[in-house]
């Protein structure tokens, strides 16, 4: 039969072949659809991974998105995916995070008589996803039953909004709602003003939860004036003489079918001349559509720091979704004008041009996302590393554990911003002075010798923190001691001999909970003894969200400390393996964050996100490969489920970058990159200046998925890292790949 095809049909064929053969190749450097085409913000709305779809700029002050309506850990971000309402686009989010709040300044238009269910949802609309359209920097949804297209983009500090009514109507109504408030979020009060012939709304909405305190101050330009006005003022103290309330304003429009009503709403920290200001200098006109292509070029310039080839459609998404992700928190906190309100309650303003960040969330983002920013985005990491110190010297003398807005939510544990600041200052992208330097050593000592705080003053006493004194001691201890390295570091940057004698001594103190009966970081008590009885599998108040097995290698800063615990290579690696392959018993119920589960390996969870590296340091690196392939290919995909864990600001994200490229900060203090063997067969990372680092495996395939060598330049090297500085001078790292696991090639 064949031999009675057509040339036409032979030609077709052909084609076909061709264009599978070449899908693989589908991202490189001179693919034509625009890298915000290839980002899906509605990856990680469902099940764990708490992202909202909306729309913001790289690392915005405003994340512009739909809610849902409802409480519940699922909505955390807002949205949940399974959800079919929506009750309001607000301008606050958080993304990824295991705790609920923000939700300012929220609209809803509708037409006719509108959908009011009883609280906690209320007014709202129904949507289909067969309706919903996303990518970066733009959002768009059809409410249900009002026929209102809605379409969203932003500035950096500034959300635009944009209803196309479907028919005319002389009975829309956009409601503004400075009440409502979900999760553990409360409004404690609000205000609202309109001017400029009603075409300028300016208010505040001031609130309490996660963020303490919270004060948002808006400005909201109007394209038409509302032909009536009606406000709700609800009481939200007992005492009526206080005269606080939460304000819901309905705007009323006679609309002709095809209008569109613009909206665009500046943010301030600050006070409500700050959000003006922001949206004058933001917004010089109501032009939605020049908005969303400028908010999308933004994200192509952000998106192409790293250029991939050799990915599948299904890659290409994963990757730059990720990459998306990994971009949105911290969030800029600062005004135009360089205000921002700290801390302490007062209004500081930043250096000329410089920018303050909020929302760190940093005992995840210190492990890949900062590294991340260091590398493809050093002004900003720059300001964010400023930003975290300035909030130590306001925030009197400590610096931030988990701060958001203008407040220390002090969620989790370490002072992970220690690592974060030195590995900035150690690559050379922030440059103290001697008088800052100096300040910057007591602030530092001032954190980790804190009194009365989480452990620390027993910890400073005995080297760890007991387990009948403390909740969480063993994960406090081990986490302390990381931190404790990475004040060592500075002190030796510095050449502060007595720094480095105190704080080299403290990173030792995991050894203080090592047991060598069990081979396990185990719970002690003040009196030496072990706390029993001990299950490794067993989640307890002695370990942050995890257990034994999951701390058991948590040792970044030392990693060679840790194989030698384990009786060298070889130990190390068969710990490795048992860590990769034990089950957990029946008797152990999983909790939430224990997801992605890989033996016990929690992937959705970020305490393990270094350990598949620490087969380099077992010199089994090929061991490490088959692991990655599974965890890129199975727990990231390009599905709205396909975030394994929380998303947690960025850094499940952010792992994912580093990993498929090939490239990981184990200890991100070292200024090493652990190497592995890459997902894709080129990758391009632009480091400005017209340089550029590349990593290639150009004969890489699923069978020829093993590193034979690595060569640096052409030159083979024989050690398992690449340095930051050899990375930054720009240059091209390759692999030789072969189908045969078991090489080592340093």
């Amino acid at each position: 039969m064949t031999m009675s095809l057509r040339p036409q049909i032979w030609l077709s064929l052909l084609l076909s072949l061709v264009a599978l053969v070449s899908c693989r190749s589908s991202s490189d450097d001179a693919t034509h659809e625009p890298l915000h085409r290839s980002v899906d913000p509605l990856i990680g709305t469902d099940w764990v991974g708490n992202t909202f779809p909306g729309a913001s700029l790289p690392w915005g002050m405003v994340q512009l998105s739909p809610d849902n309506g409802l409480p519940g850990w699922d909505r955390i971000a807002g949205y949940y995916y399974p959800d079919s309402t929506i009750a309001g686009f607000s301008h606050t989010h958080l993304s990824g995070t295991g705790a609920g709040d923000l939700y300012d300044i929220s609209f809803l238009p509708t037409v006719g008589k509108p959908l009011v269910d009883s609280l906690p949802l209320g007014l709202h609309a129904r949507f289909s996803h067969a309706r919903e359209e996303a990518h970066a920097g733009y959002y768009s949804v059809v409410l249900e039953p009002y026929e209102i297209r809605v379409e969203l983009t932003a500035t950096e500090r500034c959300g635009l909004q944009a209803y196309t009514f479907a028919e005319a109507s002389d009975s829309a109504c956009i409601v503004l709602n400075l009440h409502k408030a979900m999760n553990w979020d409360r409004t404690l009060a609000s205000s609202l003003s309109f001017s400029e012939s009603n075409t300028l709304i300016l208010g505040h909405r001031y609130s309490d939860g996660w963020a303490r305190g919270q004060r948002t101050y808006f400005a909201t330009r109007l394209s038409r004036a509302p032909e009536r006005i009606e406000i709700d003022s609800i009481p939200l103290a007992e005492d009526k003489s206080q005269r606080v309330y939460g304000h819901i304003a309905r705007l009323y429009y006679s609309v002709q079918a095809g209008e569109r009503i613009t909206l665009a709403t500046a943010l301030s920290g600050v006070d409500e001349e700050g959000a003006r200001a922001n949206l004058m200098a933001e917004i010089d006109t109501l032009d939605f559509d020049l908005y969303r292509q400028r908010a999308e070029r933004a994200w192509d310039e952000r998106l192409a720091s790293i250029r991939i080839h050799g990915a599948t459609p299904r890659e290409q998404r994963t990757f730059y979704t990720a990459l998306y992700h990994s971009l949105l928190c911290p969030t800029i906190y600062s005004d135009r004008d360089g205000r921002y309100r700290g801390p302490d309650g007062q209004i500081h303003r930043t250096e000329a041009g410089g920018k303050r960040y909020s929302t760190f969330s940093l005992w995840d983002t210190y492990r890949s996302a900062h590294p991340l920013y260091t590398l493809i985005a050093p002004e900003e990491a720059r300001d964010m590393v400023r930003s975290l110190i300035d909030f130590g010297h306001q925030n009197a003398g400590h610096l931030p554990v988990w701060n958001m807005h203008a407040s220390e939510t002090d969620m989790m544990i370490g002072y992970h911003s220690v690592p974060v600041i030195v590995e900035a200052i150690l690559k050379g992208i922030y440059q103290p002075s001697p008088a800052e330097a100096k300040r910057l050593t007591a602030l530092m000592r001032s954190t980790a010798e804190r009194q009365g705080y989480r452990g620390l003053d027993e910890y400073r006493e005995r080297g760890y923190i007991s387990a009948d004194r403390e909740e969480e001691s063993l994960s406090k201890t081990l986490e302390y001691a990381y931190d404790d390295a990475a004040i060592a570091a500075w002190g030796r940057h510095v050449g502060d001999s007595l720094l480095v004698w105190d704080y080299a001594a403290r990173a030792q103190s995991y050894r203080q909970l090592w047991d060598a009966s069990t081979g396990f970081f185990r719970p002690r008590l003040a009196s030496g003894a072990w706390l029993e009885p001990f299950d490794p599998f067993d989640y307890s108040k002695h370990i942050t969200e995890s257990n034994a097995w999951q701390y058991l290698m948590s040792v970044q800063h030392d990693p060679e400390g840790l194989c030698e615990l384990m009786g060298g290579p070889e130990g190390l690696g068969r710990r490795l393996d048992a860590f990769f392959s034990a089950e957990t018993p029946r008797h152990i119920e999983l909790p939430i964050f224990s997801t992605g589960m890989i033996g016990q390996y929690a992937h959705g969870n970020e305490p393990g996100h270094h350990v598949l590296w620490l087969y380099n340091v077992a010199r089994e690196p090929w061991k490490a490969t088959d692991l990655l392939r599974r965890i890129l290919g199975e727990l990231y995909t390009d599905r709205p489920d396909g975030i394994c864990g929380n998303e947690d600001c960025g850094q499940m994200s952010a792992w994912y970058v580093f990993a498929s490229m090939g490239l990981y900060p184990l200890d991100p203090v070292s200024l090493r990159y652990e190497l592995s063997s890459p997902l894709f067969t080129r990758s391009k990372i632009a480091l400005g200046e017209g340089k550029s680092f590349v990593i290639e495996a150009p004969d890489l395939s699923a069978e020829r998925r093993y590193i034979k060598r690595v060569l640096l330049n052409g030159q083979p090297i024989n050690r398992s890292f690449v340095t930051h500085d050899e990375v930054r001078r720009g240059g091209k790292l390759t692999y030789e790949m072969t189908s045969e696991s078991g090489h080592c090639w340093y």
